[in-house]
């Protein structure tokens, strides 16, 4: 596959993630509603995930597409310091582009780390830990979420994670429009205002969520 070809994967893959973002954002705001609808609503939510076979049909495609995403980002990334073995005399990349496109290695990596801790307090806990059940007879993913969110540590990483995934969406919807050709003169900067908006909305939505609940179910 050349590197076309491979920019173009690494486009598509991305912007499938940017919709399961929105779409796994829209599933959390339960959380942010009184209770007792809070559990309820997210627990029915949660039970859906598990049970709709479309639902995990996505689930696997999302899956496949983290993986590809990654996986291509690491070919791209040895491929393009190949081409730069000779070094310029006089090299000023903060000249020409922003620190977080120059680090979206780091911020990736940082993002897949925290994917990892993510599945393992959430999902792994809903489907081998000891959780409880609500008034609707519901497996209790919601006191799961409160557990987690009571712990300041994890509060915090959970933040800043959304920060590094606020510069990441910000670089890499970019990046994507301009591949896959969709950025043009006339409403380039439409374009790079939205991308902003969605980067900023959807990073500061995740952060809400577990600073609400830290301090709301505390």
């Amino acid at each position: 596959m050349d590197t076309i070809a491979q920019k173009i994967l690494m486009a598509l893959t991305g912007l499938f993630l940017c919709l399961f973002l929105v779409v796994h954002l829209v599933g959390n705001l339960p959380l942010l509603m009184p209770l007792p609808a809070a559990q309820l609503r997210f627990n029915a939510y949660s039970e859906a995930l598990s049970h709709n076979p479309l639902i995990r049909l996505a689930s696997l495609v999302t899956l496949a597409s983290v993986l590809v995403h990654t996986l291509v980002s690491l070919v791209l990334t040895r491929r393009n310091r190949s081409a730069r073995s000779v070094r310029y005399a006089v090299a000023r990349p903060a000249e020409t582009s922003p620190w977080y496109a120059r680090r979206m290695g780091l911020l990736g990596t940082i993002l897949l780390l925290f994917l990892l801790v993510h599945m393992r307090t959430f999902w792994w806990e809903y489907k081998f830990g000891e959780v409880g059940v609500d008034a609707a007879g519901r497996r209790d993913l919601y006191g799961v979420v409160v557990a987690a969110f009571q712990a300041e540590w994890y509060t915090a990483l959970y933040v800043l994670c959304m920060g590094a995934l606020g510069y990441h969406l910000l670089h890499g919807v970019a990046s994507a429009s301009r591949t896959l050709g969709l950025h043009h003169r006339r409403y380039g900067r439409w374009l790079e205002g939205l991308g902003i908006t969605f980067a900023v909305g959807v990073s500061a939505g995740f952060a809400v969520l577990p600073v609400f609940v830290y301090i709301m179910r505390g």
